[in-house]
């Protein structure tokens, strides 16, 4: 701990312990918003192969990629590559090699990654890689694994993930019991690795980045660059302050997301949003978010049950939708949803674009504008518009979406700027060249503070947003 302090000490950071949270990462000076206040490297990743799509193990790219020859498992996409993971993937790619082709097929991603831990670990008590401050066993052992809380179907999984290591590990010596335990911190403290527009690449776990506790209405943001965890501030966060990031989705009701993060990571989060439940803004969010519209198409306002039972009466002008109409458009939307494809995968898109609008109209009639659920259909509407390459209706989609972001996603958060993002790139493939300015520009205005401006993707908006500025003055200049 002692080690990890002074490292910390350089960053501006220290490690308190409080008595609800544990160990939580506090500031020591001032930071501004879109300042990184950590950058760490994963103790141990693995990108999320499957059958359709594979990546590089080191990189997590996923084109000119070539197997392992001896595993047959693990790819790389270049020599440089497969030599910077050599140390720990020639132990990995032994034990694996030892399986039988189908059950060495049959290893996971969760698998692998606690395989790669014990590896890992072997490794540094061996000198063969070097350990540091924030790059050792020591803080793995110090994350919370929270094993009584877990149900006994789980403990039992993990029981039998360990023993799975244990056969392939072949160690005399190696605990089971550590193992299970390992994989429910795991289950707690890995993280996501996404992506710039946060589509999931892989999984890791950064021991010090652990440290950082959830709030509902965070001050920082933890995104990726390749394989690294970035957090960064999205406000100014004074010295002394708590770092907080969000562990979860966060456009839901204050029960939707208690529960959440009560089944995922066994504690109940007490951050301003969420010390509000009960009172009259929580519950008018909650009934806009997750409730239904009222019976006058004109009027925007929340509906709550009645004492009785027996209907929904409107905040705002009183008017009452009966339990039976809206149990009849539930029941409709219910059978309707069931009928639909599970994914485009198993149907073509056009047959899910019929079935997804059918199922918008419905929620259209049912659900409050802001409702969540129709933002989701209307970003599977969207994405598959884009897939189609039907554009007007893309922006279409995009557009309806935008408000619900606005209200869902607080502050500065990298969701709302990467659905500006979108808005503004099918604007300005539809020749709205003014409009594709305004939405490129809000997007800058968040990504640049979440995602830094050094990345190539912030690159490439930089540049996007110059040149859309450029079309549009020399249109404008045209004109007159």
């Amino acid at each position: 701990m002692e080690e990890l302090q002074r490292a910390l000490e350089n960053r501006g950071l220290t490690v308190s312990n409080l008595p609800d949270k544990g160990r939580s990462l506090f500031t020591t000076r001032d930071f501004s918003p879109g300042e990184v206040i950590i950058l760490q490297e994963p103790y141990v990743c693995v990108p999320n192969n499957s059958p359709a799509e594979s990546r590089c193990d080191a990189c997590f790219q996923s084109s000119n990629l070539k197997k392992c020859s001896a595993c047959q498992v693990v790819y790389y996409c270049c020599s440089s590559c497969q030599k910077s993971e050599w140390k720990l993937h020639h132990l990995e790619c032994e034990v694996l090699s030892k399986l039988q082709k189908e059950r060495r097929m049959a290893v996971t991603p969760s698998i692998r990654l606690m395989l790669k831990l014990y590896l890992r670990t072997k490794l540094q008590a061996e000198k063969i890689i070097p350990s540091a401050a924030v790059d050792n066993y020591k803080l793995v052992e110090a994350l919370v694994a929270h094993m009584s809380e877990i149900d006994e179907k789980q403990l039992v999984l993990y029981a039998q993930m360990a023993n799975l290591v244990s056969l392939i590990l072949q160690w005399p010596d190696i605990n089971i019991k550590e193992i299970a335990e390992n994989f429910s911190k795991l289950a707690c403290n890995a993280h996501t690795i996404c992506d710039s527009e946060l589509r999931p690449l892989g999984t890791g776990l950064y021991p010090v980045v652990s440290i950082i506790n959830h709030s509902c209405l965070p001050n920082s943001v933890l995104l990726f660059e390749g394989r690294s965890a970035v957090v960064r501030a999205v406000q100014y966060i004074p010295k002394g302050a708590e770092v907080l990031i969000s562990y979860i989705e966060t456009a839901g009701s204050t029960m939707t997301r208690q529960k959440a993060l009560k089944e995922q990571y066994h504690f109940t989060c007490t951050c301003p949003r969420c010390i509000k439940v009960g009172q009259y803004d929580d519950i008018q969010e909650s009934a806009s978010l997750e409730g239904y519209r009222c019976k006058d198409k004109g009027c925007s306002g929340f509906l709550i049950r009645q004492p009785d039972g027996d209907g929904f009466v409107c905040q705002q002008c009183g008017l009452v939708r009966s339990k039976e109409e809206i149990r009849k458009i539930a029941s409709e939307l219910k059978s309707l949803s069931d009928k639909a494809p599970i994914s485009t995968s198993s149907c073509d898109y056009h047959e899910a674009i019929s079935g997804l609008k059918a199922i918008e109209t419905l929620q259209k009639k049912l659900y409050h504008p802001f409702s969540i659920s129709l933002m989701q259909t209307r970003e599977k509407l969207l994405k598959i518009s884009m897939e189609l390459e039907d554009w007007n209706e893309a922006l279409a989609y995009c557009r309806l979406t935008i408000p619900v972001y606005q209200r869902v996603y607080l502050g500065c958060h990298p969701l709302l700027g990467l659905q500006y993002y979108t808005c503004g790139k099918l604007e300005w493939l539809l020749g709205d060249t003014e409009n594709a300015v305004k939405s490129l520009t809000k997007a800058v205005d968040i990504l640049r503070i979440t995602h830094g401006t050094s990345t190539p993707f912030m690159k490439d908006l930089l540049m996007r947003l110059e040149e859309a500025r450029a079309e549009a003055s020399y249109k404008l200049s045209s004109e007159e």
